[in-house]
């Protein structure tokens, strides 16, 4: 057994744990040529292979489950450090180890140091008794100085008695066909299986591999992950050669920083609702009362976010959330247990493949419980308490395309009067250069702009919500002061402080008729249109006459006032230029103004026209008098400074007006059912927030593994990235409403773009991404160094949008399962694989119109992709129980189809270990060859001593998966962890 000190140092320092740093080798290091890269951190500086043969147990009648522990010292420290060991193989003499002893960077190793290989006996794996048979001492210089880098050592019980033998064979990087050790120097069988053995065959020169992203190195990668660990491994393939694998598991510091973001876009958002409701005006007593009330919810939910902000920004805790605070209040935006899982395979050519999946606890909301169901059925209960409150209290009804259409109108209008404003202040620059080409692109962009401002106020929808808000002003209130029952009006009063709204007449709202006629609308869009109009013809004036300056004033041709961009007819296409401040009789307006009881009031965010402001009549716009040249000769900017003013001014009229209107149909349409409402949103934010802090992280490491793929980055910019989830989660108990959480998450999803952007540095913090937009659509920029976006397409360097397309694959797997098969429920676990079933078939007849083949990755499986997605529409219609395939084969579909992989169970530590192992396994079988008669000790060694078993012990602090045997039994045979690496831990 290891002694005190060696248990001592394990707490200090975990084995099979490798931190990789960039700092340089040493130059004696160098000089030695300890098999290893200097410039990558990834690259083990020295790397071997362990095989035992001849091995004796005092029971002679019985065969050892051996393992070896190396332990290590470099003088002068005058203790031993436990650095790593290797699996337990089972019943033989002689074994031959899968997993190879690395020593990487901070190791700290030189040729003097003493490595220590003590081979131990395990008797009851469960229990977890063994004894040491015997061990063996060797410097690594000895190592490196033999000539064949392979040595042979007696093992030595503590008696000093002979037990066996043990082999260590170094890898190197570089080229050496003569120090290969030989494949038949080595048995052929182990316990009646087939095991190939060792070959040096990949010390092949690592110049001609394909160049892939370090997880330590790389700059991108380095500031959005971090505390990489790394495990080796050498699998023999079915052609008597190699697989050098290298494992990582790393989390992320977006685990932290998205959150943080989120939730201050979430305050920003409803802070500005509450900003907008405040800004309606004057409201009568009844719809005051209601939106007061409305704001108090929502100033209660503002204060929920600023303590989530307050305690994000002052955590100082590890850049992951472990599974067992997956419940603390004060994280609950956080993803769980979140981290990159990496395989990189260096195949017997020398070429590197990388395989990435992002591992997260479910995404749901712990902390709120799940006594009431997850989101799904929440939403359902909101649904119907929506509906029976809007027809119990006879409310005026918004059908739910009208909600969704005025949320739209609102983001519009908001961009496109900014986008106005911009393209005006630039024509205006452009005027003051005096620059004919700028000035006819500018105006071109501003006509456009504007003509789409014009056309989305000009609906049926805005005109009704005008005139409804109008209603509810005090002064129409108390001009109806005793209503009649004539057909299409609206009846309001106040009943024991309860709202009653309620429409008469046969078109419902749409037929409402109040003193603001929609006529009156018309005119304020219309202003807009006529001010636009105004400003093409001065233009086009002005360039004639730069364009030919000696032709005479007169000889210019007279423009008139057709060309608008209005649906309403020419008998309609007058300009009424409103001034709600001051109407006066010597209006522009062909019309008499309006009653000032009319106009609802504005505020003084929105400036009335000024008379100076005012745009010219057509008959005053005589463009080609002399007295118009006189005025302002050659000076451009002055001839359209009025002209933009009363543009920007008629803009803020009409989209102030036509932003309060639809926050007014917003109010009403929210308003029964707020405070469900506010707190559903909350759940909602929480489980999103953690699902796009996975989602990006994803994105980003796809992205740099893909920066030269260019059929990959061609399929990103035309149909999107494909994000595949897989869970593990059972479909009874808390379990199913956590997949309730999380199936909503992932289809919010759809509301994500990615921006891919230059970083303005090159410090860690200037390439985290940026998240922008709120609840309808967030976009989130990637900020890339210089070189990488150099080397993006053209479409993605001008700032295209890049949509994402989210499928979610779940099955069941533990005992929890079983009890939901044989007594509970499993519809939603088939209604959520049969909707993403049908995404991915969608997904992929989009790709299949618009790009070759050739932008998919190359695999080494005889089955084609339609043969894959029509085996996986046969596993999941066929109602099968446990059917893994389902998950296995939406894997392969989404590695061929470029997607991005994500893993999750309740906490990202057991069955995902289970799952990401396994499809490691699968990868390298299929796709590189892996001997299948290696497999399932493959599959154990990954399991027993590689990164997902320290995962739990970042978690909570036991190399232990939190299985017992029962549970196993449960579950199908290929997700069952290797005896001595479960027991009962605390989750």
């Amino acid at each position: 057994m290891a002694g005190g000190r060696e248990r001592r140092e394990r707490t200090q320092r975990p084995w099979s744990v490798y931190r990789a740093n960039t700092f340089e080798l040493s130059s004696e290091m160098i000089g030695l040529a300890l098999a290893g890269n200097s410039q990558d951190p990834d690259e083990p500086v020295l790397e071997f292979s362990v095989a035992c043969t001849e091995l004796a147990t005092p029971a002679l009648e019985r065969k050892p489950n051996s393992f070896v522990a190396v332990s290590c010292t470099t003088p002068p420290q005058a203790f031993w450090t436990k650095h790593a060991q290797t699996e337990v193989i089972e019943g033989t003499s002689n074994p031959m180890f899968l997993s190879s002893i690395a020593f990487f960077q901070d190791c700290n190793i030189n040729p003097q140091t003493q490595v220590k290989l003590a081979v131990y006996d395990v008797k009851d794996r469960s229990q977890g008794t063994m004894y040491m048979l015997g061990s063996a001492l060797f410097a690594v210089k000895e190592l490196l100085q033999e000539k064949s880098h392979r040595l042979e050592l007696e093992l030595r019980s503590a008696e000093n008695q002979r037990v066996g033998k043990v082999t260590v064979t170094a890898w190197q990087m570089e080229d050496r066909a003569d120090h290969r050790m030989s494949v038949r120097s080595l048995p052929e069988s182990i316990n009646g299986r087939t095991v190939l053995p060792v070959d040096e065959s990949l010390t092949e020169s690592m110049g001609v591999r394909i160049k892939y992203a370090s997880l330590c190195k790389d700059s991108l990668l380095r500031s959005v992950f971090g505390g990489t660990m790394s495990r080796m491994y050498r699998f023999p393939t079915t052609d008597g050669k190699h697989l050098r694998v290298l494992e990582q598991m790393a989390e992320s510091v977006l685990s932290l920083n998205i959150p943080r973001q989120f939730v201050k876009l979430l305050l920003e958002e409803d802070a500005a609702r509450v900003c907008e409701l405040e800004e309606l005006g004057e409201l009568s007593p009844c719809w005051e009362n209601l939106r007061q009330q409305i704001v108090s919810q929502y100033q209660s939910i503002t204060l929920a976010y600023q303590e989530t902000l307050s305690d994000l920004s002052n955590y100082r805790g590890p850049s992951f959330k472990a599974s067992n605070l997956k419940a603390d209040k004060k994280l609950e935006f956080m993803p769980t247990n979140l981290h990159v899982q990496r395989m990189r395979v260096q195949d017997e050519l020398g070429f590197e493949h990388t395989y990435d999946v992002i591992t997260i606890g479910a995404p749901a909301a712990h902390c709120q419980g799940f006594k009431s169901g997850g989101l799904r059925k929440l939403i359902q209960k909101f649904e119907e308490a929506k509906k029976h409150a809007l027809s119990s209290s006879q409310s005026i009804v918004y059908i739910p395309q009208d909600i969704i259409r005025a949320k739209e109108i609102i983001a519009h209008i908001n961009t496109l009067k900014t986008q106005v404003n911009y393209y005006a202040e630039r024509l205006s620059r452009a005027a003051k250069d005096r620059s004919a080409s700028g000035l006819e692109r500018t105006l071109a962009i501003l006509t456009d702009k504007t003509h789409q401002l014009v056309t989305v106020c000009d609906c049926k929808l805005l005109a009704s919500a005008i005139q409804a808000l109008n209603a509810a002003r005090p002064e129409y209130i108390a001009s109806k002061a005793s209503p009649t029952t004539e057909p299409e009006q609206v009846v309001l009063r106040n009943d024991q402080d309860t709202l009653l709204a309620k429409w008469s007449g046969r078109n419902s709202r749409s037929s409402l008729h109040v003193d603001w006629h929609e006529e009156e609308w018309e005119k304020v869009w219309v202003n807009v249109d006529k001010s636009l109009e105004c400003i093409i013809q001065r233009v086009d004036k002005l360039l004639q006459k730069e364009r030919r300056p000696s032709s005479s004033s007169l000889d210019c041709t007279q423009h008139d006032l057709q060309g608008g961009s209005s649906k309403k007819g020419e008998e309609k296409r007058r300009a009424f230029w409103i001034n709600p401040g001051s109407l006066s009789q010597d209006s522009l307006s062909s019309e008499p103004p309006p009653p000032s009881s009319s106009l609802p009031p504005y505020s003084s965010s929105s400036p009335a026209l000024s008379s100076s402001a005012r745009p010219p009549s057509p008959e005053q716009e005589n463009y080609g008098s002399p007295s118009a040249e006189e005025a302002y000769p050659g000076e451009w900017s002055e001839a359209l400074y009025p002209l933009l003013t009363t543009l920007t001014e008629c803009v803020a009229m009409m989209t102030d007006k036509a932003k309060k209107s639809m926050v007014f149909l917003l109010m009403q349409d929210s308003a029964p059912t707020i405070a469900m409402d506010v707190s559903l949103q909350y759940r909602r934010d929480v489980v999103f927030c953690q699902t796009l802090t996975a989602l990006i992280c994803g994105f980003i490491i796809k992205l740099r593994n893909c920066l030269r793929d260019n059929g990959f980055l061609r399929q990103l910019y035309t149909i999107g990235l494909l994000a595949q989830f897989e869970s593990l989660l059972s479909t009874y108990g808390e379990e199913l409403a956590m997949l309730e959480d999380m199936s909503i998450g992932v289809m919010d999803l759809r509301n994500v773009t990615f921006k891919v952007t230059q970083a303005t540095g090159s410090s860690a913090p200037d390439m985290l991404p940026i998240i922008t937009g709120n609840r309808d659509g967030f976009n989130v920029r990637i900020p890339l160094p210089g070189s990488m976006f150099d080397a993006l397409p053209r479409e993605i360097q001008s700032g295209m949008l890049l949509r994402v397309q989210p499928v979610h694959f779940n099955v069941g797997i533990n005992e929890q399962q079983t009890l939901a098969e044989k007594f509970g429920d499993t519809s939603l676990q088939e209604i959520i694989n049969v909707e993403s079933l049908s995404r991915l078939n969608s997904y992929y007849e989009q790709f299949k119109e618009v790009l070759p083949e050739d932008c998919l990755p190359r695999s080494r499986s005889q089955t084609c992709l339609p043969e894959l997605l029509r085996f996986l529409g046969q596993n999941v219609n066929a109602r099968k129980n446990k059917n893994v395939d389902i998950l296995w084969q939406a894997a392969e579909i989404c590695r061929r189809l470029n997607g991005v992989r994500f893993t999750s169970c309740k906490s990202a530590k057991d069955r995902t270990a289970m799952s990401v192992t396994l499809e490691q396994c699968l990868i390298l079988q299929h796709e590189h060859g892996m001997a299948p008669q290696v497999f399932t000790q493959a599959l154990d060694c990954m399991r027993s001593e590689g990164c997902r078993r320290e995962n739990t012990v970042k978690n909570v602090g036991s190399r232990k998966y939190a299985f017992n045997s029962l549970q196993l039994r449960a579950f199908p045979k290929h997700y069952r962890p290797p005896e001595g690496t479960y027991g009962k831990v605390e989750t």
